[in-house]
């Protein structure tokens, strides 16, 4: 897998926020077919950080009805990557 095609962008949530100020750790949506070791790999090359460690999480949709109609959302994966100590990543800080 390519890795400008495992990174799909960062998942920005009051829990990712607390994360990154507490400990030092981004959220990002990756790809479904990405494991650890890609998504890791990815980011040490494309956003230049160290990183220590990478937890994925395979987040289901959700349910959804228009009227009678019923549909669903689709399914992501969800990864968590701690960054070593100092590493930094500001995706929209000062907004």
């Amino acid at each position: 897998m390519d890795i400008h095609s495992v990174i799909i962008g960062p998942h920005i949530t009051e829990k990712g926020t607390i994360l990154k100020e507490m400990n030092n750790q981004i959220v990002l949506k990756v790809a479904k077919s990405a494991n650890k070791v890609q998504i890791k790999e990815a980011v040490e090359k494309l956003l230049k950080k160290k990183v220590i460690d990478v937890k994925t999480i395979n987040v289901r949709g959700k349910k959804r009805r228009m009227g009678r109609f019923q549909g669903k959302r689709p399914d992501w994966k969800k990864a968590i990557v701690r960054l070593a100590p100092g590493e930094k990543i500001e995706f929209f800080e000062g907004v």
